[in-house]
């Protein structure tokens, strides 16, 4: 429980799928975390204000204090990408009471900041959607926003239903997708998904990014269908990360590279080799970098903002209290995430 005065800074990853929300107090000791559903404005406009409210209460509850002990508020969000999302999510975070002092970043800025705060540095971040960002030493940004094609887990979703149709047509070839995706979603043969994806009511359809494990297990199993879905993935992937360091002019000098995102999460080492290979073909001095979870960069960032430096020694105390990793999964995407 805190003290009835003591200032606490809050740091909040906003997703397509889920919101998270972490309390720390102001030497970066985790004082409590909440979760909620979509806050992306481009889906859920309605919605999206109510569910990082419910996070943020959520955390602020489990921390013992009140909104009223929020210093410094950073909100690394989804569908922050046009002047005027930017000040939808300042008003309404004011009009709240969600932080004295504000802060709102694209996702994929917040992200940047979680495994490397600061210096030349890109993120490809891979989860319900796709999002990457860059940051030179100097502290110019970048991020994809809409010039980044959908390239989440959806694509690839959309990716093996369009393989499994193209093989039952006997205009593509056999996939060990097909008997995966009936048994799965218990279905009779591939027209009765085709007729579930395509039909006019929306009942039962299959969220395609919810596909994206048995994509990898069929990959794994050496299935050369899932295994070029894949590849053909990182490689679109490596393009934006390239693009991104060119923006910010770190693509001919040594730069820390950082992978975030629930798909990134699969044990299946195919993608990632996929999308390393071809960024190394455009960077060959990158230096891969651990990544860690995009909240951590939004607790980062608002630690920054309180302190007005970044101090090494917060990312130990922030590690040591960090919420664990069963708080970050997407049960629907389990094994794969989102």
């Amino acid at each position: 429980m805190r003290g009835s005065a003591a200032p606490v800074v809050l740091g909040v990853d906003g997703g397509g799928t889920k919101t998270l929300a972490l309390v720390c107090d102001t030497e970066g000791r985790a004082l409590g975390w909440g979760r909620a559903g979509n806050c992306n404005i481009y889906g859920n406009m309605a919605g999206a204000a109510d569910e990082l409210e419910s996070a943020v209460e959520e955390a602020l509850s489990a921390a013992g204090c009140a909104r009223e002990h929020i210093s410094s508020a950073v909100y690394s969000l989804v569908g922050a990408d046009w002047p005027e999302d930017f000040e939808f999510w300042r008003t309404a975070l004011a009009g709240r009471r969600l932080g004295r002092r504000i802060e709102v970043v694209n996702d994929a800025i917040g992200a940047l900041h979680a495994g490397s705060p600061q210096g030349d540095a890109v993120i490809v971040v891979c989860g319900t959607g796709a999002a990457t960002g860059s940051r030179n030493h100097a502290g110019a940004l970048w991020h994809s926003s809409f010039w980044q094609l959908n390239q989440g887990a959806g694509e690839l979703g959309a990716r093996a239903l369009d393989a499994v149709y193209r093989a039952e047509l006997g205009i593509g070839p056999a996939t060990l997708l097909t008997p995966a995706l009936l048994e799965k979603f218990r279905l009779r043969g591939i027209e009765a998904l085709l007729h579930q994806q395509t039909g006019r009511s929306t009942a039962g359809k299959i969220d395609a990014a919810t596909i994206v494990p048995l994509i990898f297990a069929a990959a794994d199993q050496g299935d050369a269908v899932a295994t070029r879905i894949l590849e053909t993935h990182g490689t679109s992937l490596a393009d934006f990360a390239a693009i991104a360091a060119r923006k910010v002019d770190i693509l001919d000098r040594p730069f820390q590279f950082m992978l975030a995102g629930g798909v990134f999460r699969n044990a299946s080492p195919i993608l990632r080799d996929a999308l390393l290979a071809r960024l190394r073909d455009q960077a060959p001095a990158l230096v891969q970098t651990d990544s860690r979870e995009p909240l951590r960069g939004a607790i980062n960032l608002a630690l920054k903002m309180e302190t007005g430096r970044w101090d090494g020694r917060l990312a130990e105390r922030i590690g040591k209290t960090f919420p664990p990793p069963a708080f970050f999964q997407t049960s629907q995407h389990a094994g794969s995430g989102a």
